[in-house]
């Protein structure tokens, strides 16, 4: 017999419904029908099944939830403001205004138990695969036989919209190969896509889709209590190898009897039957009204769930103790702590080191492993060329979840929103490397790491059409620019090894949002006529001094990754005043001092040149309407690599030829 409390959390679903309702209605604005079409869900969820602390919204034991469907926000604002997180009933009626803790999507860092930033349909659901990776591996990584950290569940909300998204695909089909059965998603199954009914676009069986990819499945009434309980209760306690699927058979816009069960009750059309729907849901006509008796339930709900983080406390006081090495390893990942010196710990290169910067990176990342134990890595299908493997880590697999090796399969969509709740998670560091003119296919994620300042690491190799014979197909021209206009996202082409050094220390170092670097797949020359340590910081700054003018100052080139060695043959041709900086990260230099930025380019210097094989138009924010760029405004070439780069003028001739048409 269930000791489940049907009546209470009945009257929470219908109060959880007037809310929405009424914040809706408010503003005139977002989505009625998964708040009112889930309430169930999120009654039992919140009422009974979640594990979570309100007032501790980071225990590292709690369950996850992710809100994949991330328009119905109004759903996780009312279940969060009634289970007593720091969200207060003003700002629920401040709903999508102006600074309020309640914007239209749910934002991370915005509002206390917003698990990750959700809206654009799917990443949800690869960031709440993420989250079952991380974990696993924390899990494996940091139980003993004495004591049980880490057993959390983690539960994804999602409907039509983000399963029909090719990302959530991915990310379901590597969950279920992965075995993730400490992965729950709950699927708001309800017949209705935004335009029309749901099968003017899809025809699939859910349960046979999710089956064919691994994954236990189970269909419900999601509005029966009981038998929502039931299958969340089977699917936490189940660990099978198998991750869950409960479709949730739901009435969208439940509770507004105009718009219920149709297109017009996902959006916010049912708002003005506010009025009458409060009436049939048995509300008063107070609008935004929560019983005493429902905040009563809560506040008795959240007396037991603090006695169950209060008993996890203590064995985690216990473990702290007899575990000292493994409890810093543990503060360390939460805390993105670093050694000192980190960048002392990467070795230097030989001065002959004539490698791609791929391959550099390959031995760097070795040794970033070796510092860092809570760094991971994974590649698109692409360890081989990308040379990321971190070599004696092991691969993540059901038998062995703390590999730090994941393979991503084919997959660059989905590895990017799962590096995203790797990194929402906060306990590992991450890496996904793929080539970069795949950037494409994962750029959604790329776009929320930054939004959400997350700490992802991107490995981009083959990163130009020095790439050669597979051609313009494979020859990324526009994509390094392309990803450099995405805000808060570091984009870094080191020009050697030193160089790559310095920018994989710059991605490990960066907390605040997600970097990715550039590395070539044909070998480049070491700069060896420049200190290794000033090359290391110099990519830290974004941009330095690679050969100073002897004598007074005339010209300066500008240039970045494997064509700044040409910068550098023509200012030996072009004479005593040139200098020549290289510029691997626009937006790490555009961070630096006013006055370390005039000391690199000095504003009485209008003679300007940069060099980059790829698309011209943001170098000439550098190089001002008296200077001139030499870059590749077209598509590449199927030739071998040295031979494109020079039918397209990416050589020393063609930047000394520019300068001289300056005058």
């Amino acid at each position: 017999m269930s000791d489940l409390h049907q009546e209470a959390l009945s009257q929470a679903a219908n109060e959880a419904r007037g809310l929405a309702i009424d914040a809706v209605h408010a503003c005139s604005s977002g989505h009625l029908g998964l708040p009112l079409g889930a309430a169930e869900i999120g009654a039992v969820l919140f009422g009974n099944d979640l594990r979570y602390h309100p007032r501790q919204p980071k225990w590292l034991n709690r369950d996850r939830f992710i809100l994949s469907a991330g328009h119905g926000s109004m759903f996780l604002y009312g279940w969060l403001h009634l289970a007593g997180y720091d969200l207060p009933l003003d700002e629920v009626k401040n709903f999508r205004q102006l600074h309020s803790k309640t914007p239209g999507h749910p934002e991370f860092h915005e509002t206390d138990g917003v698990e990750a930033t959700t809206g654009p349909l799917g990443q949800g659901v690869g960031s709440a695969v993420g989250y079952a990776i991380s974990a696993k591996m924390a899990a494996k990584k940091y139980n003993t036989a004495e004591h049980t950290l880490f057993d959390q569940t983690i539960f994804c909300l999602a409907g039509d919209g983000c399963l029909q998204e090719g990302v959530a695909s991915e990310a379901i089909a590597f969950a279920g190969h992965a075995g993730l059965d400490n992965l729950v998603l709950i699927y708001d199954s309800n017949d209705v896509t935004l335009d029309a009914m749901a099968d003017v676009t899809q025809s699939y069986d859910a349960c046979a889709r999710f089956a064919a990819f691994g994954w236990d499945t189970i269909q419900v009434d999601g509005h029966d209590l009981e038998a929502l309980h039931a299958a969340i209760t089977e699917a936490k306690t189940n660990r099978n190898g198998k991750p869950k699927l409960i479709e949730a058979k739901t009435l969208i816009g439940k509770g507004i009897p105009e718009v219920a069960g149709t297109a017009a009750g996902h959006g916010e059309g049912g708002a003005k039957f506010a009025a009458a729907a409060r009436k049939g849901l048995g509300l008063p006509d107070e609008s935004f009204f929560v019983s005493d008796a429902t905040r009563a339930y809560f506040a008795d709900h959240t007396g037991k769930l603090t006695a169950a983080y209060d008993e996890w406390e203590k064995t985690f006081a216990a473990w702290k103790s007899a575990n000292p090495d493994l409890a810093k390893q543990l503060a360390d990942g939460v805390a993105g702590a670093l050694p000192e010196n980190f960048l002392d710990l990467i070795p230097e290169f030989a001065a002959d080191y004539k490698g791609a910067t791929r391959a550099a990176g390959g031995d760097i990342i070795q040794a970033v492993a070796a510092a860092l134990p809570n760094f991971i890595t994974g590649s698109a299908d692409l360890f081989g060329s990308t040379k990321n493997y971190i070599k004696g880590g092991g691969d993540f697999t059901p038998a062995d979840p703390a590999g730090r090796n994941i393979w991503y399969g084919i997959r660059e969509h989905g590895m990017g929103a799962i590096c995203n709740g790797i990194a929402y998670d906060g306990l590992f560091r991450v890496t996904g490397a793929t080539f970069a003119v795949f950037a494409d296919y994962l750029r959604p994620s790329i776009r929320l790491a930054a939004l959400a300042e997350l700490p992802v690491g991107y490995i981009l190799t083959h990163d130009s059409v020095g790439v050669g014979e597979d051609g313009p197909t494979h020859q990324p021209v526009e994509t390094v620019s392309g990803l450099r206009v995405i805000p808060n996202l570091d984009v870094i082409r080191p020009a050697d090894p030193e160089e790559t050094a310095g920018a994989f220390g710059a991605m490990i170092e960066r907390q605040d949002g997600p970097t990715a670097l550039f590395l070539t797949r044909q070998n480049v020359p070491t700069l060896s006529d420049v200190p290794a340590k000033e090359r290391r910081e110099g990519v830290l700054r974004g941009a330095y001094i690679v050969k100073k003018e002897t004598g007074p100052l005339t010209t300066i080139l500008l240039g970045t990754g494997s064509e700044l060695q040409h910068a550098l043959q023509a200012a030996a041709e072009l004479g005593d005043g040139v200098r020549v900086v290289s510029m691997p990260c626009f937006e790490r230099f555009e961070r630096q001092p006013a006055e370390y930025r005039e000391s690199v380019l000095p504003a009485a210097c209008t003679r300007r040149v940069a060099i980059e094989a790829g698309v011209s138009g943001l170098w000439w924010k550098y190089v001002g309407t008296s200077g001139a760029v030499v870059g590749i405004d077209r598509f590449g070439i199927s030739a071998p690599g040295d031979i494109v780069m020079n039918e397209l003028g990416m050589n020393a001739a063609t930047l000394v030829n520019a300068v001289k048409a300056l005058g």
